[in-house]
């Protein structure tokens, strides 16, 4: 296991504040759900919420150096990056280490799996906010997470947003199949997984980890149980990733679909989730046809 001193201290407020910024930054953080939304906002300029950005990589020396990148980039000053790789056989790890002394955390050992590896991640996370955002996934630019949280309300339980679609050279596609709506709630997630994991922003406290009885699907799960703990959701009207096409996702297609219909009926019942499952169903062939998706 190789791990490196965390190179971003917590944030804290600004001690050039004046008496009356300071008493409204006491009184904010004191009743922050009774603020206003403005008066929130506000907070933001006086402190900012750390966010841990874990990304999870195996064998993946083609593309981690534009994650690496994307998210180092990032002009919002408080994030914790964590790379968690599975003990890597090719130059994933040679390729990490060029960046060490800009990377919170590194771990790389034997994992049993994506999802065990993404709980190694959240078990090594101090920010109050968690982003995941694996080996080839990016950022959509060099500011959003600046933007993202500047729109939020210091409250917010989830931040989330839009993912577009890339090829393997980053080129986008075209935009992501599910759109978030326009308010997201548990039962929005019964259409499908309208907002995907690199989208997600949530509060690092109402975080559990991913349940792995589910190989291909304990995303869904996991952002079902978080909305579920939610008071305060934020939509940033932003794309906040870049998610690239094809991999893993197509080959476990349908092994995934059967486990977010178990998913669904825990949540929902089975025949609710029965019912939207046909519906999706229906839907989701018509768009393979539609974008010839096989």
């Amino acid at each position: 296991m190789l791990k490196t001193p965390k190179v971003f201290s917590d944030c804290k407020i600004n001690t050039f504040l004046s008496y009356n910024q300071k008493n409204l930054f006491q009184n904010l953080q004191i009743f922050p759900k009774f603020a206003s939304g403005n008066a929130q906002r506000r907070l933001r300029h006086f402190i900012m919420d750390k966010l841990s950005i874990i990304t999870v990589v195996y064998n993946s020396e083609k593309y981690i150096r534009a994650t690496i990148e994307s998210v180092l980039a990032q002009t919002y000053p408080c994030i914790e990056y964590i790379i968690i790789d599975g003990q890597s056989s090719d130059g994933t790890m040679d390729i990490v280490r060029e960046y060490a002394d800009r990377i919170s955390t590194i771990i790389s050992e034997p994992d049993r799996g994506l999802y065990d590896a993404m709980n190694k991640g959240l078990s090594h996370s101090t920010g109050q906010y968690v982003l995941y955002l694996n080996s080839g996934d990016l950022l959509s630019s060099s500011n959003i997470i600046t933007e993202v949280f500047n729109s939020a309300d210091t409250a917010s339980d989830v931040i989330y947003g839009d993912t577009d679609i890339t090829d393997s050279h980053g080129n986008i596609i075209h935009s992501r199949r599910h759109r978030p709506p326009e308010r997201l709630t548990a039962q929005s997630y019964k259409r499908g997984m309208l907002v995907c994991h690199q989208s997600f922003i949530a509060r690092r406290s109402l975080c559990q980890p991913y349940d792995l009885q589910y190989r291909y699907a304990a995303d869904f799960d996991w952002c079902l149980k978080v909305l579920e703990k939610s008071e305060h959701i934020s939509n940033s009207h932003k794309v906040i990733s870049l998610f690239m096409e094809g991999g893993q996702t197509r080959r476990t297609i349908v092994p995934g679909l059967k486990e977010r219909y178990r998913i669904m009926c825990s949540h929902y019942g089975s025949i609710r989730a029965t019912f939207w499952n046909l519906i999706l169903g229906i839907k989701f062939g018509w768009w393979m046809i539609w974008h010839r998706w096989f």
